[in-house]
């Protein structure tokens, strides 16, 4: 699988993009050549030049490393929040097809709760009644996207759970554990990787969406939906400052959902064709 993604053009696209950002958010500090924070009224958009590669904002910060910087919150919160929500997905999903029975109905019926209610409505609903911050927002999140990803897990664990192996693991004396952390878990965990690709696309989409809502991250944070909710004002005079941020989120996204795509081609190749 590995040889096969590094010999798939779509997929190395994606994970060149991918690569690009994480080390422009892990060299930030080294890469900026002004505090993203840094006032100067004095020098309000100014144009592109050696000092400010991409100009200065209406408040005279450096649109170049408040752009840096705004990997550093798109990717540093999408990704761990990824990993909590895949791990998640993980045991309790597996779990649900493994035992089966009544425990596998009400834990359907309870994802078809959680799952009638729009990810986005819920998370506005729960910011609204916890209020601002960002603790309060990737607590919504958690909440109202947790039941994705351990039904898909369910599916594909109850898939492999009626395969002829898997009985012949329980009559060959296999445990419980044997056959969950050696079987189950490693056969479906490369379908798995790519829901995790494409949804760390859709949570970088979300979490920009809500700082330009105004929802979670303090006035003047350098996050690239906050700076789209800035540069609205000046979207005539000025529309550089919008496109920026824009291209930014748009490239992120493209990149995990490029990677995950191209994964669900090389796992599935007859889904190539679809």
């Amino acid at each position: 699988m590995i040889k096969r993604t590094f010999t798939n053009k779509q997929a190395l696209l994606g994970i060149t993009i991918i690569i690009a950002l994480t080390l422009a958010a892990a060299a930030a500090p080294l890469l900026s050549p002004h505090d993203p924070n840094q006032i100067d009224v004095l020098h309000k958009y100014l144009p592109a030049s050696s000092e400010y590669p991409l100009g200065t904002d209406q408040l005279g910060r450096c649109v170049f490393s408040r752009l840096l910087y705004g990997a550093r919150y798109s990717l540093g919160i999408a990704v761990p929040m990824m990993l909590l929500l895949g791990g998640i997905g993980i045991v309790l999903g597996t779990a649900a097809a493994y035992i089966g029975g009544k425990v596998e109905q009400c834990f359907l019926i309870i994802c078809d709760i959680f799952m009638a209610f729009p990810p986005l409505v819920v998370v506005m609903s729960l910011v609204g009644a916890l209020g601002e911050g960002i603790s309060n927002i990737l607590l919504a999140i958690l909440f109202s996207m947790w039941v994705w990803f351990a039904k898909i897990v369910r599916t594909y664990a109850g898939m492999e759970m009626s395969k002829d192996y898997i009985t012949a693991s329980r009559i060959a004396g296999c445990s419980d554990a044997r056959i969950i952390f050696y079987h189950v878990i490693p056969n479906i965990f490369p379908q798995f990787i790519v829901y995790l690709s494409t949804g760390i696309a859709s949570l970088i989409l979300m979490v920009s969406s809500f700082s330009f809502l105004g929802l979670g991250f303090p006035a003047g944070t350098p996050e690239w939906g906050a700076m789209l909710s800035e540069a609205r004002s000046s979207v005539y005079s000025h529309p550089l400052l919008l496109l920026y941020p824009g291209l930014c989120v748009l490239l992120a996204a493209a990149g995990f959902n490029l990677f995950g795509e191209a994964l669900r081609d090389i796992t599935t190749p007859e889904g190539a064709g679809e």
